[in-house]
């Protein structure tokens, strides 16, 4: 900020000279999103506080479905993370509900008692999912589909039960039943309209969309009422949910039932303050409430001119509105959207803009190719385009939609509208996708949700040196919401950065922190003999005097694994669960896995951990997939006599480093094995436990080619056969599956320690933090792996005896609490 800025700025500040308070109350994106606008304008205004019903930092709603369809995980949809709070000053109550707005006071209160003062109050609240009034929608099994806790609910529930059923076809409907599918359920979308997704398809789009959902094996009941949900106990009306009933008498199964149909504004809050609401919170066009200028109101929550937005487009849009206002610039008004809809509903993509229904006074352009999946209508009247509804081909849709807004008369195009803006322009060659993107001008919108146009996303590319969309993201939030301009973004990154735009970039920092890559860290840290976290940063000139959270864990890694024995664990430079040595749990408690050596217990262990259960109340035990006992739901203050009282080594299954090693019982028992695969696990896992790695590393040995212990898809796999052992590296199970590569053929158990021992040094010493071996094969080439092992002898011997004298005397954090520099006082009970 500049001089002058800085002085308009103080001369708003408060007659003491104190910064003015600002409580956001929704931690949703719309709310966060005018936080991000006003820190850009006047970062220095206002002390921040933030009210957030969930315990989760700012995260992409929209990307629910993915990880509903199990295609991205939590961690990846978050938006803003809590270090992102950190870094503003932002005060963040996470899990806290306000309950009452004390207009007097200007003061807000949640329902545990939290208060915050407020000059200015930003309401946030979002919508609330509508649940049809039926009988039994009470019932355990019945959820409806709004945010993660929901999102969880039925990914626990996709794991036991058969039958869902999904009420409502709309894209949120759609979009759960997809996901259940591809989780293993037999689904059921239930739809009150003659055809699926009413509001956003006609009907003959909406068929074909039908017709590919039912070859994906959904199944569907349109125009059909619900009468009631059974439950499973005697009289029907209890339990958990195991029919829908509906109108006219006919049943089907269901254990799972999603309400997805529509939303509500949520405006309890508002109205108990006395704040006006009508179809949401009634707002000006500055965003300000009606009722008391000092609140304002924006998102799904709120009704500017009698209209509740739903997209996430308006909410940004009211966004930037609302933090000018804020910013006590006085400019700017929020006058309402024009609303175009471009979906991605399980990978079919679909555009819907303006009147696409058509009617008296309007004509209809219609071309449609259902072996090809393509459907475009176009409405048109008094010589303009009025309405368009595209499926399957919606590259021209953004340019429809221009032509829309701006009323263009159609007639000297008309002929050559069907075949989108390039086959309207004179000398334009084709329809392809990157002459798409080259044919747009600068000031033409790509991302309809932030706003973000192509002369930013290709000014970016170029200035910044970006290659993937990842970083295209990153730094202009384009597809960063609903996805659907994401064809677009890569057709950009292709024509501006001259190349694949999915390979990785050449060199890619390891955070913001720096302009190093993991590599050029790594060589340094063993050119320069850099011991310490500060000589890494002071070396390579981090911008960041102390890192941050994305580098301080990767540097600590480096240096302990480059240099052991002389550079020092940093604790404070591990994630919260390597500092605790158990793994946090949603609720707070913890888990703890004690170590099997290859799955194999005894009598003694597991009376041990039976007493520890009854002793300290720990309310779960569960077998993992890992062949080892988990305890859920430890207080932290009892960890450490936990640890104590079951007495067995720590499973490390919290750490970056292995995990496990997997058996079946082999040839001492089963009359199939040929090699005493659970012998040689032992082995494996007492030879490494104690090995930290660039990421977790799990292991498994088979005693027969039957491979009962699953050793194709684990980081390292043994096999045994008539002649000895087979070994297969760089194998991962979880949502995408890799099949392990076939390594090399060993005689004698020796041998497995051996060449095990130094695939794992390799990947140790040239593996970038968090790569699994996977990634790390895949980067360096299977090949580069053989050479380094499989040919050069003394090399991998040389890399055995390494490991061996890394993990020499290495303690077990567990009990040795001195040697492991743990930190006893985090695990004191908090005086209340």
């Amino acid at each position: 900020m500049n001089a002058p800025d800085r002085a308009v700025q103080g001369a708003l500040l408060p007659a003491d000279g104190r910064k003015m308070k600002l409580v956001l109350v929704g931690n949703g994106m719309a709310g966060v999103r005018t936080l991000e606008e006003l820190l850009k304008i006047a970062p220095d205004l206002y002390d921040i506080t933030v009210f957030g019903a969930e315990p989760h930092p700012n995260y992409n709603r929209i990307l629910l479905s993915p990880v509903l369809a199990g295609e991205q995980t939590l961690d990846e949809i978050v938006l803003n993370p809590l270090s992102w709070y950190a870094e503003h000053g932002i005060t963040l109550h996470l899990g806290k509900t306000v309950s009452t707005i004390d207009r007097v006071n200007r003061r807000v209160v949640a329902e545990d008692g939290t208060s915050a003062h407020y000059d200015r109050l930003l309401l946030a609240t979002g919508s609330l999912p509508f649940v049809p009034p039926v009988p039994g929608k009470d019932l355990e099994g019945v959820v409806a589909y709004r945010d993660i806790a929901d999102t969880q609910a039925m990914i626990d529930a996709a794991a036991k039960y058969r039958h869902a059923v999904v009420i409502g076809g709309g894209l949120l409907g759609l979009e759960a039943a997809n996901g259940l599918m591809l989780r293993g359920m037999q689904v059921t979308v239930v739809h009150l309209g003659e055809w699926l997704m009413e509001r956003q398809l006609d009907r003959q789009a909406a068929e074909l969309l039908q017709k590919s959902l039912e070859a994906r094996g959904l199944r569907f009941r349109l125009a059909t009422s619900t009468q009631a949900l059974i439950g499973d106990k005697f009289d029907g009306a209890g339990g958990r949910v195991m029919a829908v009933k509906f109108k006219g008498g006919d049943e089907i199964p269901a254990d799972l039932v999603v309400m997805a149909a529509g939303i509500r504004p949520n405006t309890a809050l508002a109205e108990s303050a006395g704040l006006h609401c009508q179809r949401g919170i009634v707002v000006t066009d500055t965003l300000q409430t009606v009722t008391d200028p000092r609140i304002y109101a924006l998102g799904e929550c709120a009704a500017h001119r009698g209209i509740a937005y739903g997209l996430v487009a308006p909410l940004f849009e009211q966004g930037k509105v609302c933090a000018t206002h804020l910013a006590q610039f006085g400019i700017g008004r929020y006058t309402g959207s024009a609303i175009s809809t471009k979906l991605k509903v399980t990978g079919i993509d679909l555009y819907s803009a303006g009147d696409f229904m058509g009617g008296e006074g309007t004509e209809e352009i219609v071309m449609s190719d259902p072996f090809a999946g393509v459907y475009k209508k176009l409405v048109i009247k008094n010589d303009q385009v009025v309405g368009a509804c595209l499926y399957g081909d919606t590259v021209d849709g953004g340019w429809y939609f221009k032509l829309l807004r701006e009323g263009r008369k159609v007639a000297d195009i008309r002929d050559k509208l069907m075949f989108g803006e390039s086959g309207s322009n004179i000398g334009d060659v084709g329809h392809q996708g990157q002459n798409r993107a080259a044919a747009m001008a600068d000031a033409d919108e790509v991302c309809g949700c932030n706003g973000v146009s192509k002369g930013a996303i290709c000014k970016a590319i170029k200035e910044k040196g970006l290659f993937t969309l990842d970083e295209v993201r990153k730094h202009t939030k384009a597809s960063a919401s609903c996805g659907s301009c994401t064809g677009l973004v890569e057709q950009l990154i292709m024509v501006t950065a001259g190349g694949d735009y999915s390979a990785a970039p050449k060199k890619k920092a390891m955070c913001g922190c720096t302009d190093a890559s993991h590599q050029d860290v790594r060589d340094a840290i063993r050119e320069q003999k850099l011991l310490t976290q500060d000589s890494v940063f002071q070396a390579l000139g981090w911008r960041t005097p102390n890192g941050c959270a994305t580098c301080r864990p990767a540097v600590n890694y480096y240096r302990i694994s480059t240099w052991p024995k002389e550079a020092e664990d940093d604790p404070q430079s591990r994630f919260i669960n390597e500092r605790a040595h158990a793994n946090i749990q949603k609720d707070g408690t913890y888990s703890v896995i004690p170590r099997m050596w290859g799955g194999e217990t005894t009598a003694s262990e597991l009376r041990r951990i039976a007493d520890a259960v009854d002793k300290y109340q720990i309310p779960t035990v569960k077998v993992t997939g890992g062949q080892r006992i988990d305890l859920l739901g430890v207080k932290k203050e009892d960890l450490v006599n936990v640890w104590k009282d079951i007495g067995m080594p720590s499973g490390h299954a919290y750490a970056k480093a292995l995990r496990t090693v997997k058996t079946c019982v082999g040839a001492e028992w089963c009359r199939m094995g040929t090699q005493d695969s659970t012998q040689m696990g032992k082995d494996l896992e007492r030879a490494m436990w104690r090995m930290y790695a660039p990421h977790k590393v799990k292991f498994a040995v088979s005693g027969c080619p039957r491979n009962c212990a699953e050793a194709g898809i684990k980081d390292v796999g043994i096999i045994g056969v008539d002649s000895g052992w087979e070994m297969y590296i760089a194998g991962n199970g979880g949502i995408k599956t890799e099949v392990a590569h076939f390594f090399t053929k060993l005689k004698t158990a020796e041998e497995v320690l051996e060449y095990t021992g130094a695939f794992m040094q390799l990947y140790r010493l040239e593996g970038w933090y968090l790569e699994r071996t996977v990634h790390y094969v895949s980067r360096v080439g299977l090949d580069h792996v053989k050479k380094r092992i499989l040919d050069d002898e003394a090399g991998r011997k040389a890399l055995w005896a390494q490991l061996q004298f890394a993990l020499q005397g290495e303690p077990d954090p567990w009990f040795d609490f001195d040697a492991a520099k743990v930190d006893l006082r985090q695990f004191e009970k908090v005086a209340v």
